[in-house]
């Protein structure tokens, strides 16, 4: 049985690590590399590394930061934001990233995931949806860290996304982030039983019952938070142990 993965997000701007709450009132949140190192010795299972306006700015992801937090780690880095050409993602993975996270440019250009993948394997592209349940039930697609709605179904786009070549989808709820009320779980389930790649949740994880849920009610393969590590709701060990009780299997 594989086990389920607890993933600390880094939202990154201006080189420092910030969170907010549906994507807005950004607030800082600490020192990236000292928070990397610290989630890595409290057995962190991976970390994503989402430079957050890099698209937005028109400029490249910041290299070397990614640089600095690889030396700080030793688990799987998942590095995102204004990734555009082969050659970004060379220079990442040169500085210690292990997959990419592509989202406005994908959807821009879909070939990009196909030749991103047939030139550095499936298993590094991981596709990151950020998404918006709006009045009429449906879940759309976002861009631009969130700001340009589309007319594309979640549902639509993940599996035209793992067609073409995306290794895992890395699902953000809109709605729900930041709000520590818990996960999206009928998107989230949906995407889970539907494709064949893994899960990533993201958006709305504030307690450890709420892990439980997107791990049993949402099917997730992993579950990814920042406010309540950044601020100390809830330390990585003491889920785990929480999980681990609740019968889901996790890496202790």
């Amino acid at each position: 049985m594989l086990t389920k993965r607890i993933i600390p997000c880094l939202d990154i701007k201006d080189g420092r690590t910030v969170k907010g709450v549906n994507f807005e009132q950004i607030r800082d949140a600490g020192d990236p590399i000292e928070l990397a190192a610290l989630y890595a010795s409290q057995g962190a299972d991976e970390l994503v590394f989402l430079d957050i306006t890099a698209t937005v700015e028109q400029r490249k992801t910041l290299s070397a930061l990614v640089h600095q937090i690889a030396h700080h780690i030793n688990i799987p880095f998942t590095v995102g934001g204004g990734i555009k050409t082969e050659e970004d993602v060379r220079v990442l993975l040169q500085n210690g990233a292990d997959k990419i996270a592509i989202n406005t440019a994908a959807f821009i250009d879909p070939t990009t995931i196909s030749r991103f993948a047939k030139q550095f394997g499936s298993q590094c592209i991981v596709l990151a949806i950020d998404a918006k349940c709006e009045a009429d039930n449906n879940w759309y697609v976002y861009l631009n860290g969130g700001r340009t709605k589309t007319d594309k179904l979640v549902t639509d786009w993940a599996q035209e996304a793992v067609n073409l070549g995306a290794g895992e989808i890395l699902l953000t709820s809109m709605n729900h982030d930041g709000t520590m009320q818990g996960f999206a779980l009928d998107i989230t389930a949906e995407l889970s039983e539907n494709l064949p790649v893994p899960i990533i949740a993201s958006g709305g994880g504030g307690t450890e019952a709420h892990f439980l849920d997107v791990f049993t009610k949402g099917k997730a393969d992993a579950a990814l938070a920042a406010s309540i590590f950044h601020y100390k709701e809830i330390a990585i060990p003491d889920l785990k142990s929480y999980l681990y009780q609740k019968g889901v299997a996790v890496r202790i």
